[in-house]
């Protein structure tokens, strides 16, 4: 490994740990100090890989937007099997997304930095669209039921978001396992003929669920 993948390797780590901070606050109040507080370092390390407030937003800006790039274009030679296998990766990402990219953090980048706000804005604006002509796709090869895909997306902003609520859970007496794997199987039986359910391998996703509730357990 190279000396800058070694730093930048670094630097996500520090800015993962501040990203919880950013997403609840904001970071218009935010000083250098609060911070190097967050990613517990001293302000020496901190100022060793930052430079300056702008410097760390945009390097969380470039994390975000790295990983919605994750998510490929899809073909029109992709195989009904593509469908199953991409389904599951826009359920990872969704789970991932959700409660990452708060309204409070999007507002400050708008207000601040407006030129970071349009490549974030862009990268998700691109998902977005990626997501639909997934959906209409799959309705259009008979792959998928004849829902408003619209709705789907809509779901997985507010619904989504409401149960993985740590407050929904504990109301709810369920574990967050549980409400993955049940809004997993809802999703796939919305979406998916009746005919179609075998293009799904289902075994892809329990490491993935598993991966989420390892996360989600060590942030409580």
């Amino acid at each position: 490994m190279s000396m800058e993948n070694q730093q930048d390797k670094v630097k996500n780590k520090l800015l993962k740990k501040l990203i919880p901070s950013l997403m609840k606050d904001g970071f218009q109040q935010m000083r250098m100090d609060d911070i190097a507080k967050f990613m517990d370092v001293s302000r020496a390390t901190m100022y060793k890989n930052f430079s300056s407030k702008e410097e760390v937003i945009e390097g969380v800006v470039r994390i975000f937007v790295d990983y919605i790039e994750q998510l490929e274009d899809r073909t029109n030679e992709d195989d009904d099997q593509s469908f199953g296998v991409w389904f599951q990766q826009l359920f990872e990402q969704s789970v991932s997304l959700v409660g990452k990219i708060s309204d409070v953090f999007l507002k400050d980048l708008q207000t601040v930095f407006p030129d970071m706000y349009d490549v974030l804005k862009t990268a998700l604006d691109k998902r977005e669209q990626q997501t639909l002509k997934f959906y209409q796709d799959g309705k259009n090869k008979g792959v998928f039921n004849p829902i408003n895909e619209k709705f789907i997306l809509l779901q997985d902003d507010i619904l989504l978001r409401e149960i993985l609520n740590v407050k929904y859970l504990l109301y709810n007496q369920i574990t967050i396992q549980q409400v993955l794997h049940d809004y997993y199987h809802l999703k796939k039986i919305q979406l998916f003929k009746p005919e179609k359910m075998s293009l799904v391998d289902d075994s892809r996703i329990h490491p993935v669920i598993e991966h989420f509730v390892e996360k989600f357990n060590r942030a409580l």
